[in-house]
């Protein structure tokens, strides 16, 4: 229970349980609200005094996170969550903010950031972890999204991968024959950021780009070839994020979907009515099956999930660099086996063999999955018998990865070690593509089968090309 000046979390009577993302849904909650407000209230005073709010939380039961989001998000705050004050994933991030600058997260203060851009660029907001300085604006648009209706922001708390959303809005109105696409007319983004370096002294840096206006049919082309589908990722997560934190009765698969059918429509290659002809560009081939894991992450899907994970996951999410941020939707898979090295594998459920170890990187957990085979042989100790020193490299390989993966990340991520069939196995089944399900009718040679009813990303493709050649 966490109370601060009369205001709970939960009431001290133990019959009432602590609020779900079901009594959020409902309104049922009733001092979630006067809460958040409280903790608002606070995040201000901090701004305005230049502190940090950071947050070491630690229970097998919540704590409160979700209530005090707002203030480390507008403090710039780092935020830990761990089951005991014993676990690793508190011990080792702890420490990791006391090393040098050389190896440590590189913390820095007291950070203002500025935008100016062309007249024709209007700004929308920022999603991320800042407070808007309320400095009004011909540059700030009407609609806003995250910390908008300024041009300056405070980071109280900011370090080497800090990463911010910028959200724009084009408020030139330009044809297919515009005098702006034939001439070649730039537009600019500049962003001005003073902080206090760790340190010390005061900093300042200014990025200025430039970029050309692209408008008409002539121009789809040039928007292809400039698409960054990692970033676009990042972006959509975000987004999809803030609205459902901010938007009552929001539909996050619906707006998803609907989002990108309308992008395969605009830029997709194919014949009317004839699904079988769709097809992508390179530059845009990964971004449907980014949306497919998007729509099944921790962020979107917060069943099984408390309003404390939930907004740990999207702090982490709304602060970190595009890789990051990839990693969180879309994990990393490799595989190793006698037969071949470590090799980059689909995250699918095919995947999955007898004989051969995986590691699975969500950013937030570090899985190393063995098949069945090869726990039995480490059951057997063949590991430890002369003549199988390859079988033992073969067991070690993942576990160096791993350390050279958590070794280099903040918070430290949660290092899962599991066999095929055990209990702890669900937390790589649950994020694989589920090609091979209880209920496929010609499922795919190989691989685990995956208790689930979601679709598989086959499924997915097949609605999605048929929906985007209407």
């Amino acid at each position: 229970m966490t109370v601060l000046q009369n205001f709970q979390i939960v009431s001290k009577s133990l019959t009432e349980p602590i609020r779900s993302h079901k009594d959020l849904d409902k309104d049922s909650a009733p001092l979630f609200d006067k809460a958040v407000k409280f903790y608002d209230q606070i995040a201000k005073q901090l701004v305005h005094q230049g502190h940090v709010l950071d947050l070491f939380a630690c229970a097998v039961d919540q704590v409160g996170v979700a209530e005090m989001k707002v203030a480390i998000e507008k403090t710039g705050g780092i935020v830990v969550l761990a089951e005991s004050f014993g676990h690793s994933v508190f011990k080792d991030s702890l420490l990791r903010i006391f090393q040098s600058a050389d190896n440590g997260l590189g913390l820095s203060f007291n950070g203002i950031l500025e935008i100016n851009c062309s007249k024709d660029v209007k700004i929308q907001g920022i999603i991320g972890p800042c407070s808007s300085l309320e400095k009004k604006s011909p540059l700030s648009a009407d609609t806003v999204i995250g910390q908008g209706n300024t041009s300056a922001w405070k980071m109280c708390g900011l370090d080497k991968k800090t990463s911010l959303c910028f959200v724009y809005d084009i408020s030139r109105k330009v044809g297919p024959d515009s005098v702006a696409q034939q001439t070649g007319e730039q537009l600019y983004l500049q962003f001005v950021t003073y902080y206090q370096h760790h340190e010390g002294q005061m900093r300042l840096r200014t990025t200025t780009i430039s970029r050309q206006w692209a408008s008409g049919s002539a121009s789809v082309q040039e928007l292809i070839d400039g698409f960054d589908q990692e970033a676009a990722a990042a972006v959509v997560a975000r987004l999809v994020s803030f609205k459902m934190e901010t938007e009552a009765d929001f539909d996050p698969i619906r707006w998803l979907d609907r989002a990108l059918i309308r992008l395969c429509t605009k830029f997709g290659d194919y014949q009317k009515e004839t699904p079988s002809s769709f097809s992508l560009s390179p530059r845009l081939s990964i971004f449907p099956q980014f949306m497919f894991n998007l729509r099944r992450s921790q962020f979107v899907q917060v069943f099984n999930n408390s309003p404390d994970e939930t907004a740990y996951f999207r702090m982490m999410l709304e602060r970190e660099n595009v890789g990051n941020a990839v990693a969180m939707i879309q994990p990393s898979l490799i595989s190793y086996s006698f037969q071949s090295g470590p090799m980059p594998v689909l995250l699918d459920a095919t995947a999955i063999a007898p004989d051969k170890i995986l590691l699975l990187d969500s950013y937030f957990s570090v899985v190393i999955f063995h098949g069945i085979t090869i726990a039995q042989w480490r059951n057997a100790g063949y590991q430890d018998q002369e003549g199988h020193e390859v079988f033992a490299q073969l067991l070690k390989a993942p576990h160096e990865e791993s350390d050279s993966i958590i070794k280099e990340r903040f918070p430290v991520p949660r290092l899962v070690v599991c066999d095929q069939y055990g209990s702890q196995a669900r937390f790589l089944l649950a994020k694989l593509n589920p090609s091979v399900a209880y209920n496929s009718d010609n499922p795919a040679p190989g691989g685990d089968v995956i208790f689930t009813d979601d679709v598989s990303f086959e499924v997915f493709m097949d609605h999605l090309q048929r929906l985007a050649v209407q």
